[in-house]
C-alpha cells in the first residue's frame, strides 16, 4: 500500500512526458536523470523537482529518495549478452539496462515502469526482452507487457505503438492491476494542427527544393498527412499521423508534410508535441534549434496512454 501522495522518478527522461502523465494522475515527481543537455533544457523549463543531467553509469542510488513508488524510464534499446547477464552483466557494462537493474536493487521502488518500441519484444531473436523480465524478476517483481497505440489508448491521431513494461514489488497489487481498455478516437487532427493559420515562412516548401515537383504533385489533400521519404511522398490514409521519429528534423527523412492553406509545408515543432498530447502550455525554448524540438518529440512518449496506465497502477497500488 502506497503512501498518500505516491512519487515517481524519471530515467532517460527525455522532456519528461512519463513524468506528465504519472503527474496528470496524482503522483509526485521528484526526481529525474537525462543525459542530453538539450532535452534537459526542456525538461527544466517544465518541471520544477531535481534534474540530473548526465549519464545514468554515473548516476548514484542515493541521489534517489528511498521514499518512492515508481522508477520510470524509456530507456534505449541496445542487444544484451546473455551469457553477460548471467553472469551479472559483467560482460555489458556499457549497457544502461545494468544500470535501471542497479538502481531498483537499490532503491526498491513499489512499481517499475518501463516504455520502450514495439519491436522490443523480438529484438535480438527475444533475448532482450527475455533479459529485462527475468531480470525484473529476479529483483522481486512480478512483471506484465503489453503493446498499446496511442491512435488506440489515447484519443490522439497518431499512429504509434509502444510497449509497455510494469512490474509490481506486491503480487496483490498486479493482480489488482488491469490494462485500459481502448477508447474510441474522437480527436481529428485539426485539433492539433491548424490548417488554415499561416506559420513561419522556413516550414514551407518552395521550387528551390529539389523534389518540389512531386510535392506539388503528390500533395493535394487538405486534412491529411504526408510523409516525405527521401525518395517518395507517402499519403496517410487512416486519418492519423505516422509515427512522429526522433530523425524527422534531421535532413527530411520522415518529414511530417501537410497542405494548408498558405501552402506545403512541414509540421511545426509545436504541432507535433500536440501530436504527442502534450498541453498547450507545455514550453518550447525558444533558443533550442528546430532540429532538437522534433528529436525530443520523436523520442517522447504519448502523455495521455501515460496518463491512463498511471491511473490503472494507481488504483491497483491503493487496494
Amino acid at each position: 500500500m502506497t503512501s498518500s501522495k505516491p512519487t515517481i522518478a524519471g530515467l532517460f527522461a527525455g522532456v519528461g512526458g512519463i513524468e506528465l502523465g504519472f503527474q496528470q494522475a496524482g503522483f509526485t515527481p521528484i526526481f529525474a536523470n537525462e543525459i542530453d543537455k538539450y532535452a534537459a533544457k526542456t525538461y527544466q523549463a517544465n518541471h520544477s523537482h531535481e534534474l540530473n543531467v548526465g549519464d545514468i553509469g554515473s548516476l548514484a542510488s542515493d541521489a534517489i529518495s528511498t521514499d518512492l513508488t515508481v522508477l520510470a524510464g524509456g530507456f534505449p534499446c541496445q542487444p544484451f549478452s546473455v551469457a553477460g547477464y548471467r553472469k551479472g552483466f559483467e560482460d555489458d557494462r556499457g549497457n544502461v539496462f545494468r544500470d535501471i537493474v542497479r538502481l531498483i536493487q537499490d532503491r526498491h521502488p513499489e512499481v517499475v515502469f518501463l516504455e520502450n518500441v514495439k519491436n522490443l519484444r523480438g529484438h535480438d531473436g527475444g533475448n532482450t526482452y527475455k533479459v529485462i523480465q527475468e531480470s525484473l524478476e529476479a529483483s522481486g517483481y512480478t512483471v506484465a507487457a503489453k503493446v498499446l497505440n496511442s491512435s488506440e489508448y489515447g484519443n490522439i491521431p497518431q499512429n504509434r505503438e509502444r510497449v509497455y513494461i510494469i512490474g509490481f514489488r506486491e503480487p496483490e497489487a498486479n493482480a489488482h492491476f488491469q490494462w485500459p481498455k481502448p477508447v474510441k478516437l474522437s480527436k481529428p487532427l485539426g485539433e492539433l494542427i491548424d490548417f488554415e493559420k499561416k506559420v513561419e515562412s522556413k516550414y514551407y516548401y518552395t521550387d528551390a527544393r529539389p523534389f518540389w515537383g512531386l510535392l506539388k504533385e503528390e500533395v493535394t489533400k487538405s486534412n491529411t498527412i504526408y510523409q516525405w521519404r527521401r525518395q517518395y511522398v507517402r499519403q496517410n490514409k487512416s486519418g492519423v499521423c505516422p509515427t512522429l521519429t526522433a530523425n524527422m528534423g534531421m535532413g527530411g527523412h520522415n518529414v511530417p508534410i501537410i497542405k494548408s492553406r498558405y501552402g506545403i509545408r512541414k509540421l511545426t515543432p509545436r504541432e507535433c508535441f500536440n501530436i504527442m498530447g502534450f498541453p498547450e502550455d507545455f514550453v518550447l525554448p525558444s533558443d533550442l534549434a528546430d532540429s532538437q524540438l522534433y528529436k525530443q518529440a520523436g523520442n517522447s512518449v504519448v502523455v495521455p496512454v501515460i496518463e491512463r496506465l498511471a491511473k490503472e497502477i494507481s488504483q491497483a497500488i491503493r487496494r
